[in-house]
């Protein structure tokens, strides 16, 4: 079953075209990684499809929910129903600097799930301890790593219980040291089948985590197929390049 459907999305902010008529699925359990160089559009598709973004055409489907239908929204209450579905964890973390670590994980679920607040911070100290973070619930952001925020970021989102989770360049904030502690929660939710789309430069993890990579560039999907197969041997010039060029820096 397809959780997420995207048909002929399309996104223009002034004259400038960023995404030029994008179709793909992801199916129930899948992980599918999307590769492609800077500018060619990738956030934008995940800030679309979490509706941080508003596009000018298309359709998007989540979790059996229409979202948007050639263009026309859903009614408010839709939207609302349908975005609390969705996680999206950010590149800069996004954590709210003067909670502390317990509140920035309870917070939504208080005021947006409205969960009992004790059920709240029970949900969140698991998580906690999920993430290896246990003894950090009483800290505020500026007192943890960038890998610490990072997982917190992760736990913030997770405790909403989405059931699909966008990340957009979750390691590119980080510095090669703390990469691996991310890329080990994203490899532990693929384990237990958490639907996951991953905006990355980490062509390893995206071989070894996905099921499926795209490769987007100028707004397009210009190549497709199973991972370890597309990132091996790919078929398309301008993938190769691509691939070539990550390769030598």
């Amino acid at each position: 079953m397809n959780i997420l459907s995207v048909e002929h999305v399309a996104k223009a902010f002034g004259t400038t075209a960023v995404l030029k008529g994008i179709s793909f699925s992801v199916a129930q359990g899948e992980v599918v990684a999307i590769i492609g160089p800077s500018g060619s559009g990738k956030s934008t598709l995940l800030r679309s499809i979490t509706h941080l973004e508003l596009v000018d055409a298309g359709t998007i489907t989540l979790v059996g929910s229409v979202m948007v239908k050639d263009g026309v929204y859903a009614p408010a209450p839709v939207l609302r129903r349908i975005c609390l579905k969705v996680g999206l964890v950010f590149q800069n973390f996004n954590l709210f600097p003067h909670f502390s670590v317990l509140r920035n994980i309870t917070e939504a679920q208080i005021h947006v799930l409205h969960r009992h607040k004790d059920k709240a911070h029970k949900r969140a100290l698991a998580l906690l301890e999920k993430m290896g973070l246990a003894e950090k619930a009483k800290n505020y952001p500026f007192e943890l790593s960038g890998g610490q925020q990072q997982r917190v970021s992760i736990a913030r989102a997770l405790a909403l219980d989405p059931e699909v989770l966008f990340f957009d360049e979750p390691t590119s904030a980080l510095d090669p040291e703390l990469t691996g502690e991310i890329l080990k929660v994203i490899r532990d939710l693929a384990a237990e089948q958490m639907t996951m789309v991953i905006v990355t430069h980490e062509m390893a993890f995206a071989r070894e985590v996905a099921d499926r990579v795209l490769f987007m560039d100028g707004g397009l999907f210009i190549e497709e197929g199973p991972a370890a197969a597309l990132i091996d041997n790919p078929q398309q010039e301008r993938t190769r390049a691509f691939l070539r060029r990550l390769s030598a820096e």
